[in-house]
């Protein structure tokens, strides 16, 4: 293994997954305090400073971990991480149900917008005159796209306790949601069992790709 561009491939993505993981989180918390509950903002949650959201093995260990495995067996992992969970009590948003839905759409919206801000910049530094900075730079946006992507996704497939599974549960009638919602303990170990099989890689791909080709033809890039 070649430590130099083990070592530069950690530094290109810290960025990006730190910004990724942490503004997902805190965008939860944002859009809750908009819909009545504030119970992430008396905790000071809702905040840009990624030291408020930092989880040691979900946001640095496994993200670095999944980055020199995928480096070892010489090919590109699914990164895979998360923050400090903001806490949400939905009985306190003015409409809990239509509200939760946009709760927890904010997290995926905040990686969608990252991840065309992240393609501008690919594109501004693909245009500028060539320096020492471009070759970082677009290195850097590019796995900002990725990073973004893949989370935005991930948190967007149906399971508790990740943000499609609280928008899935939302929107079901009442009897099937209370049923749906007794099943997210199971949860994690589900998606563990999916990422260390690789299954969901598999699930993934084909929507990831589908990101890749519509962010590409949009900023021409």
């Amino acid at each position: 293994m070649d430590i130099n561009l083990l070592v530069q491939t950690v530094a290109i993505y810290a960025l990006p997954v730190l910004l990724a993981i942490t503004l997902h989180e805190a965008a939860h918390g944002y859009v809750a305090r908009h819909f009545g509950d504030m119970t992430a903002h008396a905790q000071g949650r809702i905040s840009l400073n990624p030291a408020r959201h930092i989880d040691l093995v979900g946001t640095i260990l496994v993200p670095v971990l999944i980055l020199v495995a995928s480096k070892l067996a010489g090919g590109a992992g699914l990164l895979f991480g998360w923050a400090k969970p903001v806490p949400v009590n939905y009985s306190a948003l003015r409409r809990p149900r239509q509200h939760m839905v946009w709760v927890a759409a904010a997290g995926p919206g905040a990686n969608l917008a990252m991840a065309l801000a992240w393609a501008a910049l690919f594109k501004l530094a693909d245009v500028l005159p060539a320096n020492g900075f471009t070759p970082p730079m677009l290195l850097m946006a590019k796995a900002g796209i990725e990073v973004n992507v893949i989370l935005m996704l991930l948190n967007l497939l149906p399971i508790l306790p990740l943000d499609g599974g609280r928008i899935l549960a939302s929107l079901l009638p009442n009897r099937l949601a209370w049923r749906y919602a007794k099943l997210e303990p199971w949860g994690f170990p589900i998606l563990l069992l999916l990422l260390f099989t690789s299954a969901l890689g598999v699930i993934l791909a084909p929507m990831i790709s589908f990101s890749y080709r519509v962010i590409g033809t949009v900023f021409q890039i």
